[in-house]
């Protein structure tokens, strides 16, 4: 990695909407990476036998997950000038693949700290998408796993504790709940399995991220 060729670091919110909510991390970062190629990035490459562009993902996001928040590092060897942001955006989103959108791009010190360093929680939207789902029956189970001192779930074999990595479950004003959960080195608290947890099959449930917290950003009481 040679830091001198940095002329600028940019921090890029993306969405994930539709179909596209399907494509699993590893796509994600291939195909937003031709995005950036293709609107004409100058992306820098770290050294060595195997260079990759200096790209960096927030948190990966649950495939079947929505998202309006998902958060990318782009270290750059020639700046953003000519009507940065917006004409960069506009560029973006037209090279872009149907159900990944750029919303907004701002510039980040080069030297600070790594991205996924940063994330500290994130906001889910729960919309129950089938009509024999009871709803207040949900809120009823919802409330009963925020009671529980306990939520014993299995991941990749190994037992683990869900409870604490809720840190809010509430009803919303439109059907659905809200959950604030626990993300980044503190651990990672997953929504299909909050799902799982609140008796529904992940079919019957769309979920949605709108909110990563980064750092000391303001987050939800709790």
């Amino acid at each position: 990695m040679n830091q001198a060729l940095t002329q600028q670091r940019i921090r890029v919110r993306i969405g994930k909407q539709g179909m596209f909510r399907f494509v699993g991390h590893l796509d994600l970062a291939r195909i937003f990476e031709h995005v950036l190629r293709r609107g004409e990035i100058s992306l820098e490459y770290t050294q060595g036998f195997n260079p990759r562009p200096r790209i960096q993902f927030a948190a990966a996001l649950p495939v079947g997950v929505t998202s309006t928040c998902e958060y990318v590092d782009a270290w750059l060897i020639n700046r953003l000038v000519d009507g940065f942001p917006e004409r960069w955006i506009e560029r973006l989103n037209a090279t872009s693949t149907s159900g990944l959108v750029v919303y907004d791009i701002t510039e980040v010190p080069v030297k600070s700290d790594a991205l996924p360093t940063l994330v500290t929680s994130a906001e889910y939207i729960i919309t129950p998408a089938d009509d024999a789902v009871d709803f207040d029956a949900l809120c009823q189970r919802a409330q009963a796993l925020i009671d529980a001192p306990t939520i014993e779930r299995v991941r990749r074999g190994k037992p683990y504790d869900l409870r604490p990595l809720i840190l809010a479950l509430t009803p919303g004003t439109d059907a659905h709940l809200i959950a604030h959960m626990v993300a980044g080195d503190r651990g990672n608290g997953r929504p299909d399995e909050l799902v799982d947890a609140l008796g529904l099959d992940i079919t019957q449930a769309h979920i949605h991220r709108r909110c990563l917290y980064l750092g000391d950003e303001p987050s939800p009481s709790t």
